[in-house]
C-alpha cells in the first residue's frame, strides 16, 4: 500500500460513514433562503434602477444649478464697481436720471439674491476688510465704511472695506 499513515486513516474514516451523511455544498445552503422568481429578481432590479435614475437627475440638476450661480458670481462681480461708481456720482450730484438708473440696477442685483454687508458695530474679518486704523475709545468698532461689501445667496463677493478705531497702547 502507498501512501502515509494520516491518508490511510482518513480513508478508513470515509469508508466508515455513510455517503448520505457526508456534507456537500448543496446542503450547506440554508433552508431559510428564499426562493427568488425571476419576476421578483426583474423588479428589484427596475426598482434600483429607477432609484439610480433619479439620483443622477437630481445629481444633474444641482450641478446645472451651482454652474448657473457662479456665472451670475462672475458677472455680478464685474457689475460691483459700476454699482460703486453710481454712488460716486450721486454723492456729487443731484440728477434724478443716474438716481434712478442706480436704484434699478440696485433692485436687479437684489432679486438675483445680492445683499449689501452690514457695516455698524464692530469689525468681524469674515465680513470686513480693515483698511485704515485711528485711535478711539472701543477697540474694533467700526468707524467708518470705504467702500461697500456684498454677499451672494449667503457667499461673500466681496468684503467691505472699513476704518476701525483701536486703543492706543499706554507706555
Amino acid at each position: 500500500y502507498k501512501g502515509s499513515d494520516k491518508e490511510r486513516r482518513m480513508e478508513e474514516k470515509m469508508k466508515e460513514k455513510p455517503v448520505d451523511s457526508v456534507n456537500t455544498d448543496a446542503q450547506k445552503e440554508p433552508e431559510t433562503t428564499p426562493v427568488k422568481t425571476k419576476d421578483e429578481e426583474y423588479t428589484e432590479k427596475i426598482q434600483r434602477l429607477q432609484a439610480e435614475f433619479e439620483n443622477a437627475r437630481k445629481r444633474a440638476e444641482k450641478e446645472r444649478t451651482t454652474i448657473i450661480q457662479n456665472a451670475n458670481m462672475q458677472l455680478i462681480t464685474h457689475l460691483l464697481p459700476v454699482l460703486d461708481n453710481f454712488e460716486l456720482s450721486l454723492k456729487n450730484t443731484a440728477d434724478k436720471g443716474v438716481r434712478l438708473i442706480y436704484e434699478e440696477l440696485q433692485t436687479i442685483l437684489e432679486k438675483q439674491g445680492v445683499t449689501t454687508i452690514e457695516t455698524k458695530g464692530t469689525f468681524n474679518p469674515q465680513l470686513h476688510e480693515v483698511v485704515l486704523k485711528v485711535p478711539g475709545e472701543t477697540e474694533g468698532a467700526i468707524v467708518e465704511e470705504i467702500q461697500k461689501g456684498y454677499m451672494l445667496n449667503n457667499k461673500l463677493l466681496r468684503a467691505s472695506k472699513i476704518k476701525i478705531s483701536t486703543v492706543p497702547t499706554q507706555p
